[in-house]
């Protein structure tokens, strides 16, 4: 069952020291987190409660092919441990080995069947320029598995059956910093592709540079985040609409669709925003930064609406979706990211997620 509203009026709304590569540290760091096996320096982390307001970035320096795939791909999110002895300048060289791998893994039958994969695998590993944001982050690397069929033309390009970024956009200075130098942070994996090919990647790093992969759910607070962060963009780049899928927890579950005008949203975020001459901060302060607290009144507002027309109280439900013109998000861990304007933003929120993960 879905209900459906789209608009809303206006409310008032009162590490460590090096590390071997040895055998059994491999195993007993993926022991510890497969069974969510956390320090006490992960208890205490969480989503930072302010963050820079989300601003337009004219990515001119990215490759505009590299670009164009990283806006119109719906990801898979994981978290990835640092890499040990990974280095940007051997990528040649990882090409090289993962597409032997690959193929010792299909001869083994062990590697996926993709369809029409009676061919040969070649797989490129390249730097994404012009994506970090701060001195600490590693340049992004874009990983692509390409499939020549048999018997397809000589010159026929070779079909790309596998993308993958790792990626870390303005990730924790102190942690970063607290990294042995033996050791690269590539915390974020986005991956399109067929499972078996995303299994077979995961296992030749684990393998090649001792790390551990697991999957990156969104969190609930993280999506209100989002819903915040695109909303603020509205004067920039219109967002044309804020959808909202949430599920409620009644026998069957109830499934609500909310959608709600940009227009709307936006005048409604623009009521919940701090006053900088109330507030005492300074205007430029104010005005280039969000906190936890506008967040939450901004998702009060909504829901009372919500209920207020369908007597429904989506406070007691979870939110599974966020979308507008500017992407997409599932708490599954799907993203997608529809404006290469935001995408830095969208990637620093995301990048802070999956160092939530990292062991200490």
């Amino acid at each position: 069952m879905e209900r459906h509203h789209n608009s809303v009026t206006k409310t008032p709304l009162d590490r460590v020291q090096r590390r071997s590569k040895s055998k059994s540290y491999r195993q007993s760091l993926r022991s510890c987190l497969g069974a969510t096996c956390l320090t006490p320096a992960l208890t205490t982390r969480r989503l930072n409660i302010s963050r820079r307001a989300p601003k337009s970035h004219n990515i001119t320096k990215v490759n505009p092919e590299q670009l164009a795939l990283m806006v119109k791909t719906e990801w898979q999110l994981s978290y990835v441990t640092p890499l040990y002895q990974f280095r940007h300048t051997q990528l040649k060289s990882y090409s090289r080995q993962l597409s032997a791998f690959i193929a010792a893994e299909k001869q083994q039958g062990l590697a996926v069947e993709v369809e029409g994969s009676h061919g040969s695998f070649r797989v490129s590993f390249s730097v994404v320029q012009g994506m970090s944001e701060a001195a600490d982050d590693a340049e992004t690397v874009l990983i692509q598995i390409h499939l020549k069929r048999l018997f397809s033309r000589q010159d026929e390009p070779a079909k790309v059956v596998w993308s993958g970024l790792l990626t870390c956009i303005n990730g924790s200075p102190d942690y970063l910093r607290s990294l042995p130098k033996d050791f690269t942070c590539l915390p974020l994996l986005c991956s399109s592709g067929a499972e078996g090919l995303t299994s077979a990647v995961k296992s030749w790093f684990q393998q090649t540079f001792d790390c551990y992969f697991g999957q990156l759910e969104i969190s609930h607070t993280s999506l209100q985040w989002m819903i915040a962060l695109w909303t603020n963009c509205q004067t920039e780049s219109a967002i044309q609409f804020l959808k909202m899928i949430w599920t409620l927890p009644v026998v069957p579950p109830l499934k609500v669709t909310y959608t709600v005008n940009g227009q709307d949203a936006w005048e409604l975020w623009s009521s919940v925003r701090k006053d900088p001459q109330k507030e005492g901060n300074g205007e430029d302060e104010d005005e280039n930064s969000i906190d936890i607290e506008e967040v939450m009144r901004f998702m009060q507002g909504l829901k009372s609406h919500f209920y207020r027309h369908f007597r429904l109280d989506l406070s007691a439900g979870k939110l599974d979706q966020v979308s507008t013109a500017l992407g997409s998000a599932k708490c599954s861990g799907m993203i997608k990211i529809s404006n290469s304007k935001y995408m830095i933003s969208t990637l620093t929120l995301l990048t802070e997620c999956a160092l939530l993960k990292m062991p200490i």
